[in-house]
């Protein structure tokens, strides 16, 4: 069954859209957490980041400066998020790669106060981390 954003994407589902190409669609966000949340989708239907296909992943990269400009213009804000999940273990609701553009406005702004975030900050040892940097280099070059 296609993603709801697949269903977005073939216009069989309505929604506010800001830009379309031949591998991108951006749209307003119907439970938006401020004036302006946009999400910038692949037309590529795949759940998670890196299962995308290079084209479709630069194609991304391309967007979302472009469009974050574009917002930032036409609401004023000043400030931004990014934000991707990736599963439903990282808070993923719709199994369709996406893109958050989330403006920030500043306390009392009347607009939606954006992304709240909580970084629970760890350590990493020094001989750890040079364990896992050869693990994932590894990974890149094959």
């Amino acid at each position: 069954m296609p993603s709801l954003f697949t269903r977005i994407i073939l216009r069989e589902i309505p929604c506010h859209e800001v830009y379309r190409d031949s591998h991108v669609i951006a749209f307003l966000d119907i439970s938006p957490l401020s004036l302006g949340h946009i999400l910038v989708v692949p037309i590529e239907e795949r759940e998670f980041l890196h299962e995308l296909s290079d084209e479709s992943a630069g194609a991304i990269g391309r967007a979302l400066p472009r469009i974050a400009r574009a917002v930032l213009a036409a609401t004023g804000a000043k400030a931004y998020n990014i934000l991707q999940n990736n599963g439903a273990t990282a808070h993923q609701a719709v199994p369709h790669v996406h893109f958050h553009i989330i403006p920030k406005y500043g306390e009392g702004s009347g607009v939606g106060c954006g992304l709240g975030v909580n970084w629970n900050a760890g350590k990493l040892a020094p001989v750890d981390a040079s364990i896992l940097v050869s693990k994932i280099r590894e990974q890149i070059e094959k």
